[in-house]
């Protein structure tokens, strides 16, 4: 646990400089939030939709409600708007909803910030979203444990309301070794977790308020590909500097020695594992890995970008996500 504590401390640190210091700097330059395009939200509220603990979750639609159907579902720190190359262009084929998990984005806050909680807002968004019809999941590296936790609790959704999985930058355990490298020692962690986790976020909030402004660089470095736009890089960090810090305490801590590989038996539904081969966070090999202990698996390596391939190459991740949704979709995905 001791060295598990230490190697989060170092990818959590720079992550959270990262999004401290690039957030506060996008903010200033720009007087509000960053990227606005990217702020666009689908036009269909879904709302209100009620996680099982009662949770209200913010779910947004876009698309023909008749045609085949896809769940995206966002990454630690995020929200639906990284979704934004999507739902834009998937629009005019698919039916696309996009859910805000909880204490993220537009959602309600909450106490329990765990996978298994997440995974229950994953179901609560499928219902609201599907009213009995099948769906591909999307999901992007916490969104994609989320999903996987919810084929380890809710096993039956699978088949019958869950065609297909896309699990984009993810993997199955250690979520984040793969983005320490050589920045472990910008965090030395105390005793315990709980400890290290509140000198992260304390981290973050300190340099949110600083004037330095050198956090674009560091989430190039940990982040993103060498070419990864610049609007999508101040987006990113953006959303992690404004969210609250129940999300990099209590939320993260749900994150660190997550094994999810039993859960992965359950998911009996094709399966895209798509990873950018500079992905730091889910390096190639952990993707990989995923794909060989999925019943049925495909492994698709995107070049060129890092851990958020849907803001860095968007046009290749949709053509992956289409092809695939019309394949585990079957006659539904001629919509």
């Amino acid at each position: 646990m001791r060295r598990r504590t230490a190697l989060l401390g170092g990818a959590v640190a720079a992550a959270a400089v990262a999004g401290g210091l690039a957030g506060r700097a996008v903010l200033r330059r720009r007087g509000g939030p960053p990227a606005a395009g990217y702020d666009d939200l689908p036009p269909d509220d879904l709302g209100p939709v009620r996680a099982p603990d009662g949770t209200e979750l913010c779910v947004r639609a876009a698309g023909d409600p008749r045609a085949p159907l896809l769940l995206f579902v966002h990454g630690f720190s995020l929200d639906m708007t990284v979704w934004h190359p999507q739902w834009t262009a998937l629009r005019e084929r698919f039916r696309c909803v996009l859910l805000d998990l909880r204490a993220h984005g537009r959602s309600g806050r909450a106490a329990d910030l765990s996978l298994g909680a997440m995974a229950g807002d994953v179901a609560s968004a499928l219902e609201a979203a599907g009213q009995g019809r099948r769906a591909v999941v999307v999901g992007h590296s916490m969104g994609a444990m989320a999903s996987l936790e919810l084929a380890a609790s809710r096993p039956e959704l699978f088949g019958p309301r869950i065609a297909g999985l896309v699990l984009v930058g993810a993997a199955a355990g250690d979520l984040v070794r793969g983005a320490v490298g050589g920045l472990a020692g910008m965090l030395r962690p105390g005793p315990s977790l709980t400890e290290a986790l509140r000198r992260v976020d304390g981290l973050r909030r300190h340099v949110v308020a600083s004037r330095a402004d050198v956090g674009a660089l560091l989430a190039r470095l940990t982040q993103f590909g060498p070419h990864a736009p610049r609007e999508a890089v101040e987006h990113v960090v953006a959303l992690a500097a404004r969210a609250p810090s129940a999300v990099w305490t209590n939320g993260l801590a749900s994150l660190v020695g997550a094994d999810l590989r039993g859960a992965l038996a359950h998911v009996r539904v094709p399966t895209l594992v798509a990873v950018g081969d500079h992905d730091r966070v889910t390096p190639p090999a952990a993707a990989e890995a995923l794909a060989r202990a999925l019943p049925d698996a495909e492994l698709a390596v995107l070049e060129g970008c890092g851990h958020v391939p849907m803001l860095e190459r968007p046009e290749a991740l949709n053509a992956l996500i289409e092809g695939f949704a019309r394949r585990a979709l079957g006659a539904e995905g001629s919509g």
